[in-house]
């Protein structure tokens, strides 16, 4: 007889034998609740439940025993925790003095002390492979790979540590299926913390890690990190009781209870995660509902209208709107610049279309507690200035966003500019976006819509964009309506093909995502829609937060539904800009109007249709 076929009970009376035939519980008792095991002294144990409910997903606490209390009924019948795991961990004062394979010994000390069971990874591993998700560990016949990350846990009375994280190379076309179907097993820690690159969780080298043994990658396979027990090993020797243990990595207390399945018709619900590749370099994917997903969608599909019929669909690239959004939810600090000198023969040369679009995307993520900086050329600045701080007067933005300007030349100039020191491993920012601005075409020169070369009148903020796309940890995202705007040179050869003039003005310099938009400012406001939507995802929200956190409060979630564009908001945004000049792109009219349409009907009634979009059916938790 197999071990694989013997039942948990069974497999436990043999663990209890100490015959060494089963090192770890990876891979055996498929479809039954494994559990992280710590055992801490009574005094402790409430700060430590509290710990565990802080941060579920690396402790989903499964049950906490009385003092002295060997079984655990909700889990297991005729168990006994001083000899039911492979092995255990004895910390004293925090440092790992011996491990052991039985507890027994300590059943005096024991008397005392609390028996918390945790979820376990090794349980959702039957759902991968029902799911046809190939689990490397097991293959390989190894312990799985557990990490030591850079992500502190949200502290509750003396225990604190970093987050601990097991990884399983997933292929690439089968993340959703790994996000799936383990996204629906939250007590066996949920669905990935992390997807991509090991150093944004701050691990060094996938072969050495801090637990269980290396696991081998195939070719096409991604790095996929799920919250840990192990954190509560972590969280011990933090605290450094005087007494502890735990189950020794990868050898966990098997359960009798059988573990949840997952049907086909979860994965197929609409609060079911899908991943999205956000950065090459390095590797990153987000992760969202598929109904966050339809609703960013349909956003896209609206600030895609084309009322001035400028053939503007001609330039869409799906998804553009969801990726750069999902990206800019992940960004800590944002450059965003705006800009376009269309009317050179006026003072100021600006156009309405670009900074009410800047200024609604700097307010959403104003919002989201992210460090935001806007760009300006350098002639502009002061007017800019002046322009923001009427916006805080108006209600528009909550509080005023710096802006500065550019004016530098060549790599070095853009590398200090952008990084800390010129040390491109030191970002000062993760994500540039340019809406509306003057991009440089082919020949060097930048042009508006009518060919006209107005290069004199734009600072080089394309170099910015340009030194970004080789900086690891810098994303950009282009926001356009025409194909002249920086960032387009993602789609230049379909504005080339389609837009009139396209062959000269066409932008050169590309941006990782380029969102197009009937307006440009729609392409702002889209964003913040955007964004408002993917915070609402509980799913979302849990990953970008490495399922680390409680849900948002009302007062957070009434803080984002006030930083949306509206009518009047935007209406003010164009007085203001009336105020000091700023005339329509299209006609150089000085109104309430955009690229010669009116703002009353034509932008007031997409602000509202995206209004009612985005707050429509909002999930409540």
């Amino acid at each position: 007889m197999t071990l694989s076929s013997l039942s948990p009970s069974a497999l436990r009376s043999v663990i209890r034998e100490q015959s060494q035939v089963i090192a770890s519980t990876s891979g055996i008792a498929a479809g039954y609740r494994q559990a992280n095991v710590v055992i801490l002294h009574k005094d402790l144990a409430d700060d430590f439940e509290a710990f565990c409910r802080a941060n579920h997903s690396p402790l989903p606490l499964l049950y906490r025993s009385k003092p002295g209390e060997w079984g655990c009924p909700p889990l297991a019948s005729q168990a006994n925790i001083r000899e039911d795991c492979p092995q255990y961990c004895v910390f004293e004062k925090g440092v790992l003095v011996n491990k052991v394979a039985s507890l027994a010994p300590y059943t005096t000390q024991l008397q005392d002390m609390v028996t918390f069971y945790l979820g376990c990874s090794f349980s959702f591993e039957q759902a991968l492979e029902k799911a046809n998700v190939p689990v490397r560990n097991v293959q390989q016949g190894r312990n799985v790979s557990m990490f030591r990350t850079s992500v502190p846990c949200v502290r509750a009375g003396p225990f604190h540590c970093p987050m601990v994280v097991s990884m399983r190379p997933i292929p690439q076309d089968k993340l959703d299926s790994a996000a799936q179907c383990t996204h629906h097993i939250p007590q066996a820690h949920g669905g990935p913390v992390h997807i991509g690159h090991p150093a944004l969780l701050g691990i060094k080298d996938l072969s050495q890690p801090d637990y269980g043994d290396s696991v081998e990658c195939q070719p096409e396979d991604v790095p996929v990190f799920w919250a840990c027990g192990v954190t509560g090993a972590e969280a011990v020797q933090s605290t450094k009781p005087a007494l502890a243990f735990t189950h020794s990595p990868g050898c966990m207390f098997l359960t009798d209870k059988e573990e949840a399945t997952v049907s086909l018709q979860d994965s197929d619900s609409v609060e079911s995660p899908l991943t999205f590749c956000i950065s090459q370099n390095p590797l990153h994917y987000s992760m969202a509902s598929k109904l966050a997903v339809q609703r960013v969608r349909a956003v896209e599909e609206l600030i895609g209208e084309d009322p001035g019929q400028r053939g503007i669909r001609a330039l869409f690239v799906q998804d553009e709107l969801l990726r750069a959004s999902l990206s800019l939810s992940h960004s800590s600090s944002v450059l965003i610049s705006t800009g376009f000198p269309t009317h050179y023969m006026h003072d100021p040369p600006e156009e309405t279309d670009g900074p009410p679009g800047a200024i609604a995307m700097a307010a959403m993520l104003q919002t989201l507690n992210k460090h935001v900086v806007i760009v300006s050329d350098q002639r502009a600045l002061e007017m800019n200035r002046k322009i923001m701080q009427d916006s805080v007067d108006k209600g528009v933005i909550k509080s005023a966003v710096p802006i500065i300007s550019f004016e530098g030349s060549g790599l070095d100039a853009s590398l200090q500019f952008l990084c800390h020191d010129g040390d491109p491993s030191k970002p000062r920012y993760d994500h540039l976006v340019a809406i509306e601005r003057s991009g440089r075409a082919t020949d060097g020169n930048y042009y508006n819509m009518r060919g006209i070369n107005i290069k004199h009148l734009v600072d080089p903020v394309d170099d910015l964009f340009t030194t970004a796309s080789t900086v690891p940890g810098i994303t950009t995202t282009g926001i356009g309506d025409g194909g002249n705007e920086l960032g387009m040179g993602k789609v230049k050869e379909a504005v080339k093909s389609y837009m009139p003039g396209g062959s000269l003005i066409a932008c050169d310099v590309a941006a990782d995502f380029a969102i197009t938009a009937g307006v440009s400012n729609w392409g702002g406001y889209g964003v913040a829609c955007a964004l408002y939507i993917l915070n609402q995802c509980a799913i979302h929200r849990r990953y970008v937060q490495k399922g680390l956190g409680l849900s948002p409060t009302d007062e957070q979630r009434n803080l984002w539904a006030a930083s949306l564009p509206s009518i009047s908001k935007e209406e003010d945004m164009l007085h203001i800009l009336v105020k000091y000049g700023v005339r329509s792109g299209k006609t150089a009219n000085l109104g309430l109007e955009v690229d010669g349409l009116t703002f009353h009907p034509t932008h007031s009634d997409i602000i509202q249709r995206l209004r009612d979009l985005t707050l429509e059916n909002v999930p409540q938790e």
